[in-house]
């Protein structure tokens, strides 16, 4: 049985990585002004920081149900028995409800997972299903064993400036303008469903800081069990400057010396609701071998 996978740009997934046949990718809709863009298309992060360098009104929205099918039908007209299709987590949008509901159609044909991950974490799914795939799994059983494993994974994140979470209505405008007198940092965790606070730190740097202390106490506490080979930890960031993704990364790999730590770039999705030179850290189990 051939079986293909398909996800979002939401998972940092570049179109370059596609180098294995059964693998694709939908790009997520990117408003500037208004103006739709496809994310890895039309706009990737340069284009979305210049944007945002001159205050230009950006959003994002779920794919339009058509191109979802299109996408589908596309993939099972060239040959393919089964898909599984990876949306990022339900409870961050409504396009991974909008799937599992089109996929009614396609008579099990088309298995949706939602196991509630984002950007790295994400990643990590679409490339553990190839290898579930590659293995003999069925579609039905690739997402039952990604599901299953859905909370295995944590993401912190920091934002450099509050702009972009005031205009997403993640705090107030008082908030945002108390914060910034005291440079206070938000630290953010996506940890399944929701995006929530996780902390304070004054600066930067101690908010570099008291991420990594949280994940050498996840790594402590929830994956004790896990061992270093099972065990992924990656930076992220929204960097402008090159230099700086390495410099975090270099940090990150320092602190977590026995394994290698890998930098990921956020997608432009994520991007446009925690602008430009955020900072973040993933830890998660290795889904499969």
């Amino acid at each position: 049985m051939k079986i293909a996978i398909a996800t979002d740009t939401n998972s940092g997934v570049r179109p370059e990585a596609l180098t294995a046949p059964g693998l694709y990718l939908l790009p997520m809709p990117v408003l500037v002004d208004e103006q739709v863009y496809a994310e890895g298309l039309d706009i990737r992060n340069p284009q979305l920081y210049d944007a945002m360098k001159q205050h230009k009104r950006i959003s994002t929205s779920q794919p339009a149900p058509g191109q979802v099918l299109d996408l589908w039908d596309r993939i099972l007209a060239d040959g393919y028995d089964q898909l599984v299709y990876i949306p990022m987590s339900s409870g961050l949008s409504g396009s991974c409800v909008t799937a599992a509901q089109l996929a009614e159609d396609y008579d099990g044909r088309v298995q949706v997972v939602d196991n509630h991950r984002i950007s790295v974490t994400q990643e990590e799914s679409f490339f553990s299903a190839y290898r579930l795939a590659q293995q003999g799994l069925s579609a039905a059983e690739i997402k039952a064993y990604l599901e299953e494993r859905a909370y295995d994974a944590s993401i912190y994140i920091t934002v450099d400036s509050l702009e972009y979470l005031k205009k997403g209505g993640r705090i107030t405008p008082a908030v945002a303008a108390f914060a910034a007198v005291l440079n206070l940092k938000p630290i953010l965790q996506i940890q399944g469903d929701k995006l929530d606070t996780f902390a304070k730190a004054r600066g930067m740097r101690l908010a570099e800081a008291r991420m990594i202390e949280a994940v050498k106490a996840d790594r402590e506490t929830r994956f004790a069990d896990t061992p270093d080979g099972a065990l992924i930890i990656a930076a992220a960031g929204s960097f402008e400057d090159p230099e700086q993704a390495e410099r975090w990364r270099t940090l990150v790999q320092a602190e977590f010396p026995a394994l290698d730590v890998p930098y990921a770039g956020l997608p432009c999705s994520i991007a446009c609701h925690v602008g430009m030179n955020a900072v973040g850290i993933a830890v998660m189990k290795r889904e499969a071998p």
